[in-house]
């Protein structure tokens, strides 16, 4: 038997059709065909406190990922059934409504082709992050363990980042945009040949970029 290989960053998203609280979707194409990048995110189980309190940040960080174009969809083992009746109690018990939808891969499949079962962490998925832009593209992965609850500003902020690194054709330093070196400026990429290090060296002279080295130049965000 062929083990299935785990998909990589910059893969296409498998196809699958996937049974959620909101109904069957489609995978990548229900997100895609609407131009719309998505943030598929795992968590071990319904009912458990670390998963309540990742899906209430969540749904209280909705509204920016929206802006930016963006849709959550969680995703656990669990069946529709007790997805529902979990998302009911948060309404009651938290005044959350929780409005993405939540995938119920009661046979794990999906989860096995993501890798995010563990056989060191028992049957559970563990929490599984992944990035998938308006092209169906595996843009990210993170995973955490199961005692672990995510930083939910950092997946705003990656996303943010990797937007506009495709837009702007730059790198984002670490922590953008509040870096220890420069601040909220972006990293413009490494020269390659001569002439680009020529060029890059006359840019900083006249002030249009700012420069450490010519391998290390930076400028502010446009």
């Amino acid at each position: 038997m062929c083990e299935e290989k785990m998909p990589v960053i910059g893969e296409k998203f498998p196809e699958v059709e996937v049974k959620t609280t909101h109904g069957t979707i489609k995978l990548p194409d229900y997100y895609t065909e609407k131009g719309k990048w998505f943030v598929l995110f795992s968590h071990p189980a319904d009912f458990t406190p670390v998963c309540t309190t990742e899906f209430v940040g969540f749904q209280k960080r909705y509204d920016e990922f929206r802006k930016l174009n963006t849709e959550l969809i969680g995703l656990s083992i669990d069946q529709v059934f007790s997805h529902l009746k979990w998302v009911e109690w948060i309404k009651e018990k938290l005044n959350v409504e929780i409005e993405f939808p939540i995938i119920a891969d009661d046979r794990g499949k999906l989860a096995e082709k993501l890798g995010m079962i563990s056989p060191y962490k028992g049957d559970n998925t563990v929490r599984a992050v992944f990035v998938v832009d308006n092209k169906g593209i595996i843009r990210a992965i993170i995973y955490y363990p199961q005692e672990v609850g995510r930083n939910l500003d950092e997946i705003v902020r990656l996303v943010k980042a990797l937007q506009v690194s495709d837009e702007k054709g730059v790198a984002m330093p670490a922590n953008w945009p509040e870096n220890d070196i420069i601040g909220d400026k972006v990293i413009i990429p490494p020269a390659s040949s001569v002439d680009e290090i020529k060029q890059r060296k006359e840019a900083c002279e006249k002030g249009e970029i700012e420069c450490l080295d010519w391998w290390f130049c930076y400028k502010k965000l446009e």
